[in-house]
């Protein structure tokens, strides 16, 4: 089951793979870098994770959910303190990614997909900051974490979601 998740694209050449990666790679780079809200990042960054995972492949894009945190956290949205978060970040992006294309596979849902892979997403990062950030942040630091990894992670999740669902439709990938 696992090497049907990670088995390359054999319907795209080489060449357009390599394109594709790079263009997603420069927005997924360029979004954190240039806008400042969670809000919008956020969905933005999570929309790009789903369409890398349907368009070159799960592998390909659990490597570009490495970067964004790295890059939010140098750019400014993600505050220094909450530097000890960025590993669960990319973790998160990764267990997002290898979750949706798992149950994308097996039930031929995307909604599906989607839906218990922002729960996992949601769930590894609330789970984190409850449980292991209280002995790295002080508390009133923690308050606010508590509030920014918690709900608006799985909103966040849903939205990228239903945008890279609306964007792969209309491209016709979906």
């Amino acid at each position: 089951m696992t090497e049907q998740i990670f088995a390359s694209n054999n319907i795209m050449s080489r060449k357009s793979k390599i394109a594709y990666f790079i263009g997603l790679a420069f927005f997924i780079v360029m979004i954190p870098s240039l806008i400042h809200n969670q809000w919008l990042t956020g969905p933005i960054v999570n929309a790009i994770l789903i369409i890398s995972t349907v368009i070159i492949g799960p592998a390909e894009a659990i490597f570009l959910g490495l970067v964004p945190s790295t890059v939010a956290l140098s750019g400014g949205l993600l505050p220094l303190p909450l530097a000890p978060m960025v590993p669960f970040i990319m973790i998160s992006n990764a267990i997002f990614i290898f979750a949706f294309s798992l149950i994308r596979n097996k039930t031929k849902s995307f909604i599906a997909g989607i839906t218990i892979a922002s729960i996992f997403k949601a769930g590894l990062l609330y789970s984190v900051v409850t449980a292991l950030m209280p002995g790295f942040i002080e508390s009133k630091i923690l308050t606010n974490l508590s509030s920014m990894f918690s709900w608006p992670q799985l909103v966040s999740a849903l939205i990228g979601g239903i945008i890279a669902f609306t964007i792969l439709k209309i491209s016709r990938r979906v």
